[in-house]
């Protein structure tokens, strides 16, 4: 079992919508693995990622994570995670939440009298809380963006 690679927060970043800078144009066509399409070049829409992965632009920041615990469920090192902070966490939800200080990125499973925060990776042990951890949720991971290269 691993101690040190938890997957934790290391910046946060509000949300700023409404800047048509921030506009990329999104193609109709789906991109396939053959030869391109006459059409290939038509846009359908400008896309705004705020637009696409913003709900609630008061209750929502951006977060870099650090860490491999939560590998199994695509979550890496390095990714940039949505959090709306407006939605109540539900026990199957990926959360954000502050535990002894830090903030970790987990599946929060809730049950009669007890709630856990999962790794998604077999090798961390599940963080049970109680009442004295002081464990307090953050918000609700509902998107994800990676820089590939």
């Amino acid at each position: 079992m691993k101690n040190n690679q938890q997957t934790t927060v290391i910046t946060i970043s509000p949300v700023k919508t409404g800047d048509s800078s921030h506009t990329q144009p999104l193609y109709s066509s789906q991109p396939a693995a053959g030869f391109p399409s006459p059409g290939d070049d038509q846009v359908e829409q400008p896309l705004d990622l705020n637009e696409l992965l913003v709900e609630n632009e008061s209750a929502t920041f951006f977060i870099k994570v650090a860490g491999d615990s939560m590998e199994g469920a695509k979550i890496f090192d390095g990714d940039i995670l949505v959090v709306d902070r407006s939605i109540e966490a539900r026990s199957g939800h990926i959360v954000v939440a502050a535990v002894y200080g830090e903030l970790v990125v987990k599946r929060l499973q809730k049950t009669n009298n007890s709630m856990s925060l999962l790794s998604e990776n077999e090798d961390y042990e599940p963080i049970l809380v109680n009442d004295v951890d002081g464990c307090f949720i953050w918000g609700v991971v509902t998107g994800s963006a990676r820089v590939l290269i």
